[in-house]
C-alpha cells in the first residue's frame, strides 16, 4: 500500500476513534444529567410532602416533628417559588434583590414551569400551594458541560489543523526555495559558457546584430537566474520608479509576443516611486502578461494601465481572453491551480507571494467576464 494511502487511512481511523470517544462521553454525560434531574425531582417531591405534613400537623394541632422542618430547611440548592391559593409568591434559593418582587417572581415561575413540571401540595383534597422549581447550579453545570467539551475539542482540532497546515506550507516553501536556488545554480553553468561563446563570436567578426540579440537573451538568463536565487530569502527593496520598470518589462515582452497580440501601455508622465525589488516585480508583471496571452490563446488585445492615487500605485493588466467565473477569483492564486493543459499552476501563486509577502502590496482580480476577458490589479504603496 502506498505511503500516502496508509496515512490517509490512519487519519480516518483516528477521526473515527475520536468521534466514538466523544460520542460515548456525551452519551454518558446525558445519562448522568437525566439521573441527576430525576434525583432533584425526588428531592422536590419530598420537600412538597414535608410541606403537606407540616400543614396536616398545624390543622390537627399536633406537636410539630423536627423531620418536616429539617427537610424544608435542608434544601439550599434548588431555586423554587411557592405559590399559595391566593396567588401570592414566596421564593427560596433565588439569589437576587428582587426575590420579593411579585412581578419578577411571576416571570421566574413561568421559566421554572418550562424547565420542570410543578408539584402541587395537596391536603385533605385541597391544593394548598404549588411548588415551581428550576435546575440547580450543579445541574446547569452538567447541562452545559457537553457544549464546553465540544468547544474544547473543536478548538483543539482547529489548532491541530492550523499547526499541520502551517507546517506543510513551511515545508512546501522550503522545498520551493531549494528547487529555485538549485535551478539558479544549474542555469549558471551554461550561462557562463554562453558568455564565453559570445566573446568568441565577436572575435570571428560575426554580425553585430546577431551578437546584440544573443547578448539580450544572455541578460535575460541572468535576470531569470537572479530571480530564482532570491526565492526563499528576503529581497532588497529600494525606491524605484514603477512607471519606468513597468515600461521596460512591457517593451521586452511586446517585442517577443506574437503578431496577433496587440499590446498597449498607458502611464502618467511622472515618476511614481515605490519600494521594489526590480527583478521580482518585473517577474510578476511578466507572469500576469503571459497569463493574459495564454487566456487569449495567442490572439487578442492586452493593455497595461498605471493609475496612481495618494497612497497607492495601481497597475492593471487587462486581456480579452476567456475570462473567469467569480468562484475562481481566489482559486487562481492557489499553488497548483491552472486552467491550462500544461503548466504547474505556480505563476499567480508566486506573483501573490512576491507582491504581498515581499512588497507588502496587494494583488487581485479586479473584474472578469466569461468570454470577454480579465483585469488583474497589482497595488503598491506609493512613496512620493
Amino acid at each position: 500500500m502506498p505511503l500516502n494511502t496508509k496515512r490517509h487511512s490512519s487519519t480516518w481511523i483516528m477521526i473515527l476513534i475520536s468521534f466514538l470517544v466523544v460520542s460515548i462521553i456525551l452519551w454518558n454525560t446525558y445519562e448522568f444529567f437525566q439521573k441527576f434531574k430525576e434525583e432533584e425531582r425526588l428531592k422536590m417531591e419530598i420537600f412538597s410532602a414535608a410541606q403537606m405534613e407540616l400543614a396536616r400537623v398545624i390543622d390537627l394541632e399536633e406537636s410539630i416533628s423536627n423531620l418536616p422542618l429539617s427537610i424544608i430547611q435542608s434544601n439550599t440548592t434548588t431555586p423554587m417559588i411557592i405559590e399559595d391559593t391566593e396567588g401570592f409568591f414566596q421564593s427560596k434559593n433565588i439569589d437576587t434583590n428582587l426575590a420579593k418582587d411579585q412581578t419578577y417572581l411571576n416571570v421566574i415561575k413561568e421559566q421554572f414551569r418550562k424547565e420542570n413540571e410543578p408539584i402541587e401540595v395537596i391536603y385533605d383534597g385541597k391544593v394548598l400551594s404549588t411548588v415551581y422549581y428550576g435546575d440547580s447550579k450543579m445541574l446547569n453545570n452538567i447541562k452545559y458541560y457537553p457544549l464546553t467539551f465540544v468547544l474544547i475539542i473543536l478548538m483543539f482540532v482547529a489548532l491541530s489543523y492550523f499547526f499541520y497546515r502551517s507546517s506543510r506550507i513551511a515545508a512546501q516553501n522550503k522545498l520551493w526555495s531549494a528547487m529555485a536556488k538549485e535551478t539558479a545554480h544549474q542555469i549558471g553553468t551554461p550561462l557562463s559558457s554562453l558568455i564565453g561563446w559570445t566573446e568568441l563570436l565577436k572575435s570571428e567578426n560575426t554580425s553585430p546584430d546577431y551578437i546584440a540579440e544573443i547578448e539580450k537573451d544572455i541578460e535575460r538568463l541572468k535576470t531569470i537566474t537572479e530571480r530564482f536565487s532570491k526565492i526563499g530569502s528576503k529581497p532588497l527593496l529600494v525606491p524605484t520608479d514603477v512607471v519606468k520598470i513597468t515600461k521596460n518589462t512591457f517593451d521586452y515582452l511586446s517585442a517577443r509576443s506574437g503578431k496577433l497580440i496587440k499590446m498597449n501601455i498607458t502611464a502618467p508622465n511622472e515618476i511614481l516611486l515605490a519600494n521594489l525589488n526590480s527583478e521580482l516585480y518585473s517577474w510578476t508583471i511578466e507572469n500576469l502578461v503571459k497569463n493574459g496571452i495564454d487566456a487569449m490563446k495567442g490572439k487578442g488585445q492586452l493593455q497595461i494601465v498605471i493609475v496612481p492615487n495618494n497612497e497607492w500605485v495601481h497597475i492593471k493588466i487587462s486581456d480579452t481572453g476567456q475570462g473567469l467565473s467569480k468562484s475562481n477569483f481566489k482559486k487562481v492564486f492557489e499553488t497548483g491551480y491552472t486552467t491550462k493543459k500544461r503548466g504547474w499552476g505556480l505563476g499567480l501563486s508566486l506573483s501573490k507571494r512576491i507582491v504581498e509577502e515581499y512588497h507588502q502590496g496587494r494583488i487581485r482580480i479586479e473584474n472578469s467576464e466569461i468570454g470577454k476577458g480579465t483585469t488583474m490589479m497589482v497595488s503598491l504603496k506609493r512613496l512620493n
